[in-house]
């Protein structure tokens, strides 16, 4: 069983949580982590989600991504998310993510990152990651077409290609 923090329509922690899978109540949010890793030539790492996954099965995503379990604060479940789904660990303590969405029952932190990773030392999670590759923007918006990227707004990934390099975004090459 897995129990996220619940927040208000204006982020504050409600000193609640939730069951993942149940029903949000009208008025509960919750929380979402994405990380982005973008290498020196300007490609993405994008992951792609195992076949039996809920949600998304056999899909390209972004590098990657999830909910924060209860207790954790953004920069802990990206760390944590980092860590689990690729074995890459990466201090998040003293930054902010890069961009907030609001969705309609929770918020999504995306944190952009310039980080040259070299593939064979990456530890895929086999409960979720069956493979991983480098891939430039148009070669994301030509599989978000195809069908075989999670169906993102091009314009998100237009927008997370052209901020990769700027204020706030973590250079580490």
């Amino acid at each position: 069983m897995e129990l996220w923090d619940l927040y208000d329509i204006n982020r504050n922690k409600t000193d609640q949580t939730w069951i993942r899978g149940e029903v949000l109540q009208p008025g509960d949010y919750h929380m979402v982590v994405h990380v982005c890793i973008f290498n020196s030539n300007g490609e993405m790492l994008i992951q792609q989600r195992q076949p039996f996954k809920e949600g998304w099965p056999n899909m390209w995503d972004l590098t990657v991504g999830g909910s924060a379990i209860a207790g954790n604060t953004s920069q802990a479940a990206a760390q944590r998310e980092l860590y689990e789904e690729l074995g890459l660990e990466l201090d998040f303590q003293s930054i902010r993510p890069h961009l907030t969405i609001n969705f309609e029952r929770g918020f999504d932190d995306i944190y952009l990152i310039e980080k040259n990773v070299p593939l064979h030392t990456l530890t895929l999670q086999p409960e979720e990651v069956q493979s991983v590759k480098w891939a430039s923007k148009e070669e994301i918006l030509a599989m978000i077409r195809n069908g075989e990227f999670i169906s993102y707004y091009e314009s998100l990934i237009q927008l997370l290609f052209d901020n990769r390099k700027q204020r706030g975004a973590i250079q580490e090459l």
